[in-house]
C-alpha cells in the first residue's frame, strides 16, 4: 500500500487563508497574499481567504483562483471603534458557516496572534473539534500582553515566522523553537523586474519627470521612518537641487488605534518647515503602479525606526535592480548586505541616510551594481516559487503528523 508521505505529496489541498485585510487594502500582509495565494491555485490546489469588508466590493468573489469570502467581522477598523463585547454568537457563527461550505484540509492564519482573543479562540475550538491542524503566519511582533497571551496559550499546530528576527522574538516570550519554522517572503520576479514601461506612471505623474527620485515606498508613519527620510531629504537637495523624494500616501489600510492622520500631519509640518515642497512629492499609488516607479527611481529608503518585521518592499526593489538603504531594525539586515545590495544604517541617523543617499546619485557605478547584485539574489533566494513551494511542503508534513496523532 502506498505510504501517507507518498499519498499527500499527491494530494490537492483544501486551504483557509484567514486574515484581517485583503486589497483594495493595501499593507505588506495583504500584499504577501496576493502573490502567495495565487501561486497555490496555479498549482493546483484549492484556497479561500476570509477576510474583512471593503467600501464598494463585493462579500464573495474570485481573485486570480482564489475564493474571497468578506465579513465586516473581520474589519479591524470597525471593530476598534466598536468593540469585540457581544460579538462571540455572530463569530461563532460565521466560522461554523465558513467551515461547513469549504471543509479545509488546513487553516492557514496571518497575524491572528494580535487584535482579537474572540476570533482566534473560537477558530481553535472549532479547528480541534473538526481535526484540521491550525497554522500562523507571525509578520509581526508587539510588547504587550494579549501578543503574549494569544501566541502561548493558543493550540497552534505550527507557526511560519517571516524572518529569523520574529522567530528569536517568538522563542524569547516562551514558544517552542521546534514548532516554529521561518521562511522568508518572495516576490513575482516577471513583474518586479529591469525594463517596466513607465509611461503610464510618468503621465499619471509629471512631476517626477526628468527627476532625481529617491522612493520611500512603506506606507506614511512614524514607524516607517518618513520623518527620517524627510529629515535627510533636507540636507540632500544642498546638493542636488532637482532631488525628489516620493512618499507612498496612505489610504485603505488597518489602522488599529487610528493614529495614521497624526503621523501624515507631522509630515505635512516637516516638510513645510524644511521648505521642502518642490523636492517632496506625495501620492497615493496602486499596487500595480509600483513596478513602474521602482524603475523611476534612482534608489529607495527604508528607514525604519520600528524593528521592521521583514519588509516586503526590499525584495521589490531590489527585483527592480534599485538598491535600499535600511536600518538596522527587526529582518531587515537578514536581506539587505551593506555595500552589497544596499547599505544599512543606525536607527534615526538621518545625516548617514543623506550621506548615503548622495553617494549613490553621485555614483553611477555603485549604485547599478549594487541594483544588479540584489536582482541576482532576489532571483536565487527570494521568488514567489521559493516561498510558496516552502509553505506547502510545510503544510504536507504537518497534516501527515497531524493525522497520525489524531487516528
Amino acid at each position: 500500500m502506498q505510504g501517507f508521505k507518498d499519498i499527500m505529496s499527491e494530494k490537492k489541498l483544501k486551504i483557509a487563508q484567514i486574515h484581517w485585510g485583503f486589497p483594495p487594502l493595501i499593507g505588506g500582509v495583504e500584499t504577501h497574499l496576493t502573490i502567495m495565494l495565487p501561486e497555490m491555485v496555479k498549482r493546483g490546489h484549492s484556497v479561500v481567504l476570509l477576510t474583512g469588508t471593503a467600501d464598494g466590493v463585493k462579500t464573495r468573489y474570485q481573485y486570480k483562483g482564489v475564493d474571497i469570502y468578506r465579513s465586516p467581522l473581520f474589519d479591524l477598523n470597525w471593530l476598534f471603534k466598536r468593540g469585540l463585547d457581544g460579538l462571540e454568537e455572530e463569530i461563532e457563527q460565521l466560522f461554523n458557516k465558513f467551515f461547513d461550505e469549504f471543509k479545509p484540509d488546513i487553516v492557514h492564519t496571518h497575524n491572528m496572534h494580535y487584535f482579537s482573543e474572540v476570533h482566534i479562540k473560537l477558530f481553535e475550538m472549532i479547528c480541534q473539534k473538526k481535526g484540521v491542524p491550525l497554522l500562523l503566519t507571525a509578520h509581526n511582533v508587539w510588547d504587550d500582553m494579549l501578543f503574549l497571551k494569544l501566541t502561548k496559550n493558543i493550540k497552534w499546530t505550527h507557526i511560519i515566522a517571516v524572518s529569523h528576527y520574529i522567530k528569536k522574538e517568538l522563542t524569547g516570550v516562551g514558544f517552542d523553537d521546534k514548532k516554529i519554522t521561518t521562511i522568508h517572503h518572495g516576490i513575482d520576479t516577471k513583474v518586479f523586474r529591469y525594463g517596466v514601461d513607465t509611461k503610464q506612471a510618468l503621465k499619471n505623474h509629471p512631476q517626477l519627470k526628468g527627476r532625481k527620485i529617491v522612493f520611500h515606498p512603506a506606507r506614511m508613519g512614524l514607524p516607517k521612518g518618513c520623518d527620517v527620510s524627510i529629515k535627510a531629504f533636507n540636507l540632500v537637495k544642498n546638493r542636488f537641487p532637482d532631488a525628489l523624494l516620493v512618499l507612498a500616501g496612505t489610504k485603505n489600510i488597518i489602522d488599529w488605534g487610528g493614529t495614521q492622520q497624526k503621523d501624515i500631519a507631522y509630515f505635512v509640518d516637516l516638510v513645510k518647515a524644511f521648505n521642502l515642497k518642490k523636492n517632496v512629492y506625495v501620492n497615493f499609488f496602486k499596487l500595480e503602479e509600483m513596478p513602474a516607479l521602482y524603475n523611476l527611481a534612482h534608489l529607495t529608503v527604508y528607514p525604519s525606526t520600528a524593528s521592521e518585521p521583514f519588509g516586503l518592499t526590499m525584495l521589490e526593489s531590489l527585483g527592480c535592480g534599485k538598491p535600499i538603504i535600511v536600518t538596522q531594525m527587526g529582518g531587515m539586515p537578514e536581506i539587505i548586505q551593506n555595500g552589497i545590495t544596499g547599505y544599512v544604517i543606525p536607527v534615526k541617523d538621518f545625516e548617514m541616510l543623506a550621506d548615503r543617499i548622495i553617494h549613490l546619485l553621485e555614483d553611477d557605478r555603485v549604485r547599478r551594481r549594487l541594483g544588479r547584485t540584489g536582482r541576482q539574489m532576489v532571483q536565487i533566494h527570494y521568488t514567489k516559487e521559493i516561498m510558496t513551494a516552502s509553505i506547502l511542503s510545510l503544510y504536507k508534513n504537518l497534516l501527515g503528523v497531524f493525522d497520525t496523532n489524531t487516528n
